[in-house]
């Protein structure tokens, strides 16, 4: 389902922005754009426009909400990017696991996505969405191979190193994971979702270590 608005732009947060952050800044929104503050003619204009806050902060600090929004979004932004191997069934491929995708139809996603790859394995978008389409069907094996075949195209791709280091630490791989975070750390530093998955990453191989 297409957005037209950018929740994070519209509530004017940043997109690692924490759940208490935006909460905060839509209190501070809300109090400015409730319907009771308008004039009566701009009454319905002032209800449709706090109807849109409240709903930006409903999906932004639902982590799971949060995180298909995200995938939307972020597929939003390749298509529009346009193809760049012209394989027009690779794309027809990739369009049905975004769709099988947002469905929640994991398997059937991960399906489309592996059909995409075979045409195309340097497609570093079918190779990231096979990672994650893969995770969430539980096929983690075809997931990890997947996400380090992408890292290998694109290693400097924060997006796609955040998600590779959260799969590999699903899968137990935590060094794996470790050193997709540091990546993901070094071209964002100001990324405090990767800073806090990596202390916590620590910590765990630290108690495993011990």
């Amino acid at each position: 389902m297409p957005r037209e608005v950018d929740y994070y732009d519209l509530l004017g947060v940043a997109r690692d922005a924490t759940s208490v952050e935006i909460r905060e800044r839509f209190r501070g929104l809300a109090r400015e754009a409730h319907p009771d503050r308008a004039p009566a003619e701009r009454r319905a204009e002032a209800e449709a426009k706090f109807q849109e806050l409240a709903g930006a902060v409903n999906v932004l600090t639902n982590p799971e909400r949060r995180k298909m929004y995200d995938f939307e979004r972020s597929m939003v932004v390749s298509t529009s990017a346009g193809s760049t191997d012209g394989d027009a069934v690779a794309q027809t491929y990739v369009a049905q696991g975004i769709v099988a995708y947002k469905e929640q139809k994991y398997a059937d996603a991960a399906g489309n996505f592996a059909l995409a790859t075979h045409r195309n394995p340097k497609d570093v978008r079918a190779q990231h969405y096979l990672g994650l389409a893969s995770a969430r069907s539980g096929d983690l094996r075809t997931a990890v191979r997947a996400l380090e075949a992408a890292m290998g195209i694109e290693p400097q791709n924060v997006r796609l190193l955040k998600d590779a280091g959260t799969v590999f630490r699903q899968a137990g791989l935590l060094l794996k994971a470790e050193k997709a975070f540091q990546e993901a750390m070094r071209w964002d530093p100001s990324a405090h979702d990767v800073r806090k998955a990596l202390e916590d990453i620590r910590a765990q191989r630290a108690v495993k270590g011990a």
